[in-house]
Formats: C-alpha cells, sequence, structure tokens
C-alpha cells in the first residue's frame, strides 16, 4: 500500500519506519528542514532502540523516503496518517490541535481518489469530527473518510510495541476505510494482533483513558510509598503482594519520583478538561495531576533531607535525566523539578545522562555535565539515582565511596538493595523503604 505520514516526530517516525518495515511504500513528510535533510543523510533525530538500523534498512529497500512536499505524495496515498504533536496549550492545558487542522487542511486539498485519513496523533474526544466537517464544509468534492487509530508506543520499547501489539485500536463506521485498514495491518496476522474496531469517539477516548489509569496507577503506589516510609513497611514487597492479583497486574507499579514524557502529564491534563468540558468531572485523573506534579518537589525536598536538611554549597550528584531509561527525551522528566529544587537550595549539581545530556541542555539550569557516573560522583556530598538506566546498576561502589565527599546514596528508583549498600558502607534513603542502617 502506498501510505503517508504526516509528522516525522516520534510517533510520526517510528510507525512509518515499521510500516515500511511490513512492506509498504511509506514516504514520511515534515516541514523541518533539518530534520528532513537528517534523515535522508541517515541521521535519526531520536534515540530509540533499534530505529535507526530499521529505517537504514527499508530506505535501502526503497521502500522508505521523506519529503517536505505534502502535496505529491498525498495525492498517490491510499491511507494519509497525521502524527504531528498535540502539546498542551498554553494557558489552559487544553489539547492544542492546530497542527492537526493545519495538516488536515492541506491533506483535503492534496487528496485525489479515495483516501482513508488517520488521526495517530494523541487527540482529544470529537477531534476526529471536527476533521470530518472541515472536509465537508471545505472540500465537499472530496472522497475521504476519517480514521482514529491511536499510538500505544512505550518509549525505548516502541518497535517491539509497534509490531507485537497488545491491541490495534481503529475508530471508524466506513466499510472501505475498514478494509483498508485490514489491509495497512495484515502483516501482523501471524501475530494474531488484536484489531480491535468501535466507534470514532470511542477509540479517541481509550487512548485518553488508558494513559490515565497508567498514570493513576502510578501515582497510587507512589502515595503507598510514602505511607510504607511512614509505618516502616516495604513499598516494593508490598507491590509484589498487590501485584501477584490478576485483577491488578503487577504492571506501573513500581514507586518513584513520579511520571513525567512526552504522553501521561499532557494527556491526563487534556482529558480532564475534555471532561470538565462536557460537565461530567474526573475527580481521580485531577487528583493525579495533583499528587504527580507534587510528587516531583517533594523528591527535591527527600534529597535535601538525606543531606541533613542543608545542600548549599554542596555537590550534589545526580544519575539520568530523562524521563525514563532508553530515551533522550527530557519532557517533563522528574529531573527537571528536582534540579531546580536543589538549584533553590544552593547545591553544586553535576549530572550524567547516557543519551539524554543534549536535550537537557535546553531545560535545565546552571548545572554540570560528566562523562559518567564516577566523574560527577567525585567530591560529592550525595549520589541520587533519578533515571534507572541499567549501567547504573551494576557500579562499583568501593570506587564510588572511594570517590565521594560523603556516602550518601538518594535511590529514587529503588534499583539497590538496602541491605548490600549497608554493606559497602553508604547511607542508602530509598523510596517507601526505611534508611538502611550501616
Amino acid at each position: 500500500m502506498r501510505i503517508v505520514m504526516i509528522g516525522s516526530g516520534y510517533v510520526g517516525l517510528v510507525s512509518g519506519a515499521c510500516l515500511a518495515d511490513f512492506g509498504h511504500e511509506v514516504i514520511c513528510v515534515d516541514k523541518s528542514t533539518d530534520k528532513i535533510e537528517a534523515l535522508e543523510r541517515g541521521e535519526v533525530p531520536i534515540f530509540e532502540p533499534g530505529l535507526e538500523a530499521i529505517i537504514a534498512h527499508n530506505r535501502g529497500a526503497g521502500r522508505l523516503s521523506f519529503s517536505m512536499d505534502l502535496a505529491g505524495p498525498v495525492g498517490n496515498a491510499d491511507v494519509v496518517f497525521i502524527a504531528v504533536g498535540t502539546p498542551s496549550r498554553r494557558g489552559d492545558g487544553h489539547a492544542d490541535l492546530s497542527y492537526v487542522y493545519a495538516a488536515a487542511r492541506e491533506i483535503a486539498a492534496a487528496v485525489k481518489g479515495f483516501t482513508v485519513v488517520v488521526t495517530k496523533s494523541t487527540v482529544p474526544v470529537g477531534t476526529g469530527d471536527e476533521i470530518e466537517r472541515i472536509f465537508r464544509e471545505e472540500f465537499p468534492e472530496k472522497d475521504i473518510a476519517v480514521v482514529s487509530n491511536p499510538e500505544f508506543l512505550r518509549e525505548g520499547a516502541a518497535i517491539s510495541d509497534f509490531k507485537r501489539p497488545d491491541r490495534i485500536v481503529i475508530g471508524t463506521g466506513d466499510e472501505r476505510a475498514t478494509e483498508l485498514m485490514r489491509e495497512v495491518y495484515r502483516p501482523l496476522y501471524l501475530n494474531e494482533a488484536p484489531l480491535y474496531f468501535c466507534e470514532r469517539r470511542t477509540s479517541e477516548l481509550i487512548k485518553y483513558a488508558a494513559n490515565a489509569f497508567l498514570a493513576m496507577k502510578i501515582t497510587f503506589i507512589n502515595e503507598i510509598a510514602d505511607l510504607c516510609e511512614s509505618i516502616g513497611a516495604d513499598v516494593q514487597k508490598v507491590a509484589k503482594g498487590i501485584g501477584m492479583d490478576k485483577r491488578i497486574g503487577d504492571k506501573f507499579l513500581h514507586a518513584g519520583p513520579g511520571y513525567g514524557g512526552s504522553c501521561f502529564p499532557k494527556d491526563t491534563l487534556a482529558l480532564v478538561k475534555t471532561a470538565q468540558d462536557y460537565d461530567s468531572p474526573l475527580r481521580l485523573i485531577e487528583t493525579t495531576v495533583l499528587v504527580n506534579d507534587n510528587r516531583k518537589r517533594a523528591m527535591g525536598r527527600k534529597v535535601i533531607a538525606a543531606c541533613e536538611g542543608n545542600v548549599r554549597g554542596k555537590k550534589i550528584a545526580l544519575l539520568g535525566l530523562t524521563f525514563k531509561p532508553n530515551t533522550d527525551d527530557m519532557r517533563d522528566a522528574p529531573a527537571i523539578t528536582i534540579v531546580q529544587a536543589l538549584l533553590d537550595g544552593g547545591a553544586d549539581v553535576h549530572v550524567f545522562d547516557p543519551e539524554g545530556m543534549e536535550a537537557a541542555k535546553t531545560v535545565l539550569g546552571p548545572v554540570s555535565y560528566g562523562k559518567n557516573p564516577y566523574e560527577i560522583a567525585a567530591g560529592a556530598e550525595a549520589l541520587v539515582v533519578v533515571t534507572e538506566w541499567d549501567e547504573f546498576r551494576a557500579l562499583d561502589f568501593r570506587r564510588l565511596k572511594q570517590e565521594m565527599k560523603s556516602p550518601v546514596i538518594v535511590d529514587l528508583r529503588n534499583i539497590y538493595k538496602p541491605d548490600e549498600m549497608a554493606k559497602y558502607g553508604f547511607s542508602h534513603f530509598a523510596v517507601g523503604k526505611r534508611k538502611a542502617k550501616i
């Protein structure tokens, strides 16, 4: 099939590359000259394991190409995906749909025969209706079906998620569109990927509801972690105990500094705003947003408390900056708030992240960037684990203790065992656990 992907950001690039890997002919379109030129040189603008190899393979096979021209590719396409950004709108928290609607108008002007236009971007309920209205009123002569097909990609595992999905949600009532969408995902039939067809508005809400539920699950275990610290329980054991219940499951029950990234913060807020507009408030999600915001600030206070309540003039080292491992994404990362709290307290902050430091330089204040964990730990009075990169799990703790001024580890991801840290002579401050005794 001939597929056009409008937007070559995270979702568009991953989706386009994977669809090309299925055997489709895919053109990824973007307005950014720098991005398209970089992709044509074989440079991938985001870090996602496996993506660079898939792009290179399919470009070599002639199935994947990049362009700034929208009209030509769209005019020859069977299916056009809209995968542009929908950031939180400044001022009110609603999703900013200006890029979506602008893309829809350009697409409609360019289509020739029957074309399926698919919203892959995360959009509020009713967006498909508005796109359809635009097509009907501004381009009544065009034969276009509007479909919702939300993405469910985890950064760091996006290739696997696209090729071995839990479900593929498709919102449409058009029979021709249904058949074309079946054809798009036909290569996944061998994996028995469940195609779930529903109404378009239902599809749009499924995406928001899923993200909100997962965000709520994270926030729940974080509050349980605070209670564990107060009463002397172990949050990891609590999480395991409740996660063994199949009705609950063990995913997203890892206590930490709060959720961040490109999806959960903006999607929970957008869902809250949508619910308020329809006079059907979602109190649980409203509280989730508030608790998560407070959580990030509380983690900054936790680090300061581990340093005897004062970090002024002290060197504090942070391991990890991105909102999760295996990505370079700094959007709404807890590290941003934690670093600011430490800077406000007068700390000399040194940081290291395997992939996120270039992106961090655009959002963090005056901090020093190191080449490895040991460099930033030298002379530090506390080492703070903010992101659980695998390479941080097997550090040389004897060397770390020799390098550091004070043997204090604030483990905001619970990747180290308190008893082991005590054996190495560290004061270990975890989340939802008692402080380790040396």
